[in-house]
């Protein structure tokens, strides 16, 4: 159950008893924010992070070993470290901002000559040169990302790309891709700040540890009028709503099928996108049938459950039982998950 000290909130049932590997980025070290906040997170996994050589092939070797050592059950890694994580084969991966064209990415940015590590290093070096032999190191390596990718590593990478990275994920966005199909758009910058890691980061971390689980979420649709209302607005307390009941179920949206309105399908996508962003990714449903889908609840205004026929369990939002979001919230935590 999600529940939160004086500093971050915790998701202590994900990845219990796991491992987790972390891959720090350019100029970063396993010291790293990200690092801890990660490890407070998830606090019953055991996250682990190495300080990676500045050479691309020694980091690389040394990535290989570790996971030969360590076996974990997911790596998750950031920027540089994503470019790195793509190539770790036979993993469960997750990579966030993934720096696919390094080499270019470095001559763009200025990072030519002296540079100082944003975080302490084992070894106490802070300082490292970055010549034009270096980044055509880094050209040779990212040339050998997407070499092994097979039907099996289709589902076992997710990349996450923050709209608001003007790093790298603009470029990066379609090279992944053209190689993976679970690419993802989350709200966020480079950096991965604790707003991304619980909104973008810890729901794929759910839905990796469930798959490897084969655990099977009670399902909860949630229709589109019970999220907003008649003038498009985020109703109160429906997105703290559908964040908490994400601890314990299945969430989908679901809103009417219209009849070859493609403007309408565009504006629908795009609302859930933003509101919801990367917890409703291929989470939506659009249809006038309420009655065939299949799940144990759904979530919708008054008038819709009464006409839905949906053979779950419906909450009527406006109801007197159900007058606000807050009551649901409430309904379902009594449930405990059930």
């Amino acid at each position: 159950m999600e529940k939160e000290n004086k500093y971050v909130l915790q998701y202590p049932s994900i990845m219990k008893g796991k491992k987790i590997m972390y891959v720090h980025g350019f100029m970063s070290s396993a010291q790293s924010g990200t690092v801890a906040r990660i490890r407070e997170m998830l606090p019953s996994a055991d996250v682990v992070a190495y300080d990676l050589p500045v050479h691309p092939q020694e980091a690389m070797d040394l990535l290989r070993q570790k996971c030969e050592e360590q076996k974990p059950d997911l790596i998750i890694g950031t920027s540089m470290g994503g470019m790195y994580t793509e190539m770790l084969y036979g993993y469960d991966r997750i990579l966030v901002n993934p720096a696919f064209l390094m080499g270019d990415t470095m001559t763009k940015h200025g990072m030519l000559g002296k540079q100082t590590f944003q975080n302490p290093r084992q070894d106490g070096v802070q300082e490292f040169i970055v010549t034009k032999s270096m980044v055509e190191e880094y050209k040779e390596v990212t040339r050998q990302c997407f070499a092994a990718v097979t039907d099996e590593e289709q589902d076992r990478v997710y990349g996450l790309f923050g709209d608001a990275d003007t790093t790298v994920a603009a470029e990066t966005y379609g090279v992944f891709a053209a190689h993976y199909r679970q690419a993802i758009s989350f709200h966020g910058e480079h950096r991965l700040i604790d707003k991304s890691l619980i909104h973008a980061v810890i729901p794929v971390v759910r839905w990796i540890d469930d798959r490897q689980e084969g655990r099977e979420r009670p399902i909860i649709y949630v229709s589109i009028d019970a999220l907003r209302d008649a003038r498009g607005s985020q109703r109160g307390s429906a997105m703290k709503g559908f964040q908490t009941l994400l601890n314990h179920y299945a969430m989908y949206v679901v809103a009417p099928s219209p009849s070859y309105d493609e403007e309408y399908v565009a504006e629908v996508r795009r609302w859930v996108n933003d509101t919801v962003n990367v917890p409703a990714w291929q989470r939506l449903t659009f249809t006038n049938q309420e009655n065939l889908l299949y799940g144990d609840y759904l979530i919708a205004p008054v008038a819709e459950c009464e006409r839905s026929g949906f053979m779950g369990t419906t909450i009527a939002l406006g109801s007197d039982t159900f007058k606000t979001w807050d009551e649901i919230i409430e309904f379902f935590s009594r449930l405990g998950g059930q």
